[in-house]
């Protein structure tokens, strides 16, 4: 790590005195807002959804935080929660909060073999479970866990009593709370207690998702949870008038600040979506005035609006052509600090009429503003739907940086870039374009990783994160690409892949793809072509998903992604352009190892995937000559 005397001069932010506070402040913070305001909102079996105070979370979180000091733990030990997004996640971790505790996050995701992985690398004592999926994964690795002895189960088998497994005691959370209610403590003790936990005090042990290498456990403090939280609502105007949807994962820093503390520290309603496959429905039936995504979440709206385009005819698509072009017109205007003008504001009514109030609808229809972050979002997407109304804000962060380091603000939101940086935060960029990050919120360090804290974070506070960036002079960052993704050809010229992918990505024939060719002579695009992409390839014969996979080589489609993708970055330098395109008829998955739980790519994993069709394709172009332009 360079000292600062090396660091070009470029850099955003500037240090913010936060007073000192940790995520009790932000609990307490959220009850004393007002304890009868609606805080966690759930839908219920029948359809309905029921909401609880935040006085009766507090009652709730007062319980479970009782009986777990009943149950032998002590502040500081580590303490897991293995479960998709639901209100118990939150519960779980209020409550290990109040107590002390140390929260380990885990993807329910992840095999069994990765849970142990980091069970046993954080010493974990104890484990919140969803159920009896979550709990079999447990049970498989707990003899090889010496310190695990405790398993609480959020919907826990019929027969709701506690039992054994060779010394690891499994209880539901209903049991959990009965018994901190048996065993009262008064409020006033319990929050004494609660308020001896110190700003530099460990509140959490986040495990990276590992794109190349075992995950790390980013430990992250009270203090740089709460100064995160505090500096995020500096920028987003949340209030109690509010409601958010959440449906990410909570073991991601990215909706456990934005999702979870921010809401609750705000007073907002946070209403949990059932599943992420019912976000859809869930946002109609909530009518989130925030909504909190990842770029696939706006690429899907997106898409189907397109769709939806494609197939209504000539007539149409001519008014969703108009509409667009008045949204564009007027949102160029009000992005420029321009007056819009009666006329265009008469058209854009009609407009909104015609087009851009169904995704008004499919969305609740109250949403004042979407945040996206864990992955770059298009500009072209950011566009859209700011012309129709709706205004997404791109934000940047890393989980070891708790994790926000910039977001756009409502008021002046730049697409193509992640905002400027938020209070407290200084940002440079090294003199290889990597950005650098110093603040209050920057990680303690890697876990029982010490070599590998100093090889990212410098005695003087700057964090390394690995991504390439550009600061414009306003101080609003633009990130290019991980700096671990550069492709050097053969030739030596460097290609950022994020780019081109992007590019090639809004075709609404292409579902994913990834950009390969580390020293080869050119780089290739091996991309999964979407469903659409076969319907047009194959026009009259009934395609179905089991017919994706059969038909990836067929060369029907093979001229028709060829055409696609080679046209799609006509605008790249000519040594960037993908001169292949490799068809894959499986989507890559969580489950199939491609993907990370954050859905971020496994570059080498692909590569290894499909190592012998690529070098089938190298060698086929080798013994062709100059390869296709």
């Amino acid at each position: 790590m360079p000292d600062s005397t090396s660091l070009p001069v470029r850099e955003a932010g500037e240090p913010f005195e936060f007073g000192p506070g940790t995520l009790v402040d932000v609990f307490l913070q959220g009850v004393r807002r007002n304890p009868d305001r609606k805080a966690l909102t759930v839908r219920q079996p029948d359809g309905q959804w029921r909401s609880w105070t935040a006085g009766e979370v507090a009652d709730r979180v007062q319980r479970i935080s009782v009986a777990l000091r009943q149950a032998g733990l002590e502040p500081g030990d580590h303490v897991a929660i293995l479960s998709h997004t639901r209100m118990e996640w939150a519960l779980a971790d209020w409550a290990c909060i109040m107590s002390g505790l140390v929260v380990v996050t885990v993807y329910q995701t992840l095999p069994a073999d990765q849970v142990l992985y980091i069970l046993r690398d954080a010493g974990v004592r104890a484990i919140f479970v969803e159920d009896g999926d979550q709990l079999a994964k447990v049970l498989q690795v707990h003899d090889r866990l010496e310190n695990l002895s405790r398993v609480f189960v959020f919907d826990p088998p019929a027969d709701d009593h506690g039992t054994e497994h060779a010394g690891l005691r499994v209880r539901s959370l209903a049991q959990l709370e009965r018994s901190g209610r048996a065993g009262a403590v008064p409020r006033d003790d319990w929050l004494e207690a609660a308020q001896t936990v110190a700003p530099e005090d460990t509140a959490t042990v986040i495990y990276t998702s590992g794109t190349t290498a075992d995950p790390k456990g980013v430990i992250l403090s009270h203090y740089n949870l709460f100064t995160n939280t505090i500096a995020a609502s500096m920028v987003l105007p949340i209030t109690e008038s509010d409601t958010a949807l959440s449906w990410l994962p909570l073991s991601h820093a990215f909706e456990r600040l934005a999702g979870h503390y921010l809401m609750w520290y705000s007073g907002a309603e946070i209403c949990y979506a059932e599943s992420v496959t019912t976000v859809a429905r869930d946002m109609v039936e909530t009518h989130p005035t925030f909504v909190i995504g990842v770029p696939r979440l706006y690429e899907k709206f997106y898409d189907a609006v397109l769709e939806a385009v494609r197939e209504g005819g000539a007539a149409k698509q001519a008014v969703f052509r108009v509409a667009k072009w008045v949204g564009d017109r007027r949102a160029a205007r009000r992005l420029a600090g321009k007056p819009v003008g009666r006329l265009l504001d008469g058209a854009y009514g009609v407009a909104h009429r015609l087009v851009f109030q169904k995704l008004h609808e499919r969305t609740g229809g109250r949403v004042r503003f979407f945040l996206s972050g864990a992955a770059p979002l298009s500009a072209e997407i950011a566009r859209f739907f700011y012309s129709g109304g709706l205004v997404v804000l791109e934000g940047y962060g890393l989980t070891e940086t708790s994790p926000v380091t910039n977001v756009n603000s409502p008021q002046d939101p730049r697409f193509g870039t992640v905002g400027p940086p938020v209070a407290g935060t200084e940002i440079r960029i090294a003199a290889d374009g990597e950005i650098l990050i110093r603040g209050p919120q920057v990680m303690q360090g890697y876990f029982g990783r010490p070599a590998e804290t100093r090889e990212v974070l410098s005695e003087d506070g700057w964090f390394r994160t690995g991504d390439i960036g550009e600061l414009d002079v306003d101080g609003y960052l633009r990130i290019t690409d991980r700096k671990k993704n550069l492709l050097v050809t053969a030739a030596g010229k460097n290609i950022a892949p994020q780019p081109i992918e992007e590019l090639i990505a809004r075709s609404p024939f292409v579902d994913q793809t990834v950009l390969l060719g580390d020293r080869r002579k050119f780089p290739l695009a091996l991309v999964v072509p979407s469903f659409q992409a076969y319907k047009v390839a194959f026009p009259g014969r009934p395609i179905t998903v089991d017919d994706m996979e059969p038909l990836a080589d067929h060369p029907k489609l093979q001229k028709l992604m060829d055409d696609e993708v080679f046209g799609r970055v006509v605008s790249c330098a000519r040594h960037e352009r993908p001169k292949r395109v490799l068809l894959v008829g499986r989507p890559f998955t969580v489950e199939g190892g491609e993907l990370t739980p954050t859905l971020k790519v496994k570059r080498r994993v692909i590569e290894q995937q499909y190592a012998d069709r690529i070098e089938e394709i190298y060698r086929l172009a080798e013994a062709d000559g100059e390869p296709r332009a």
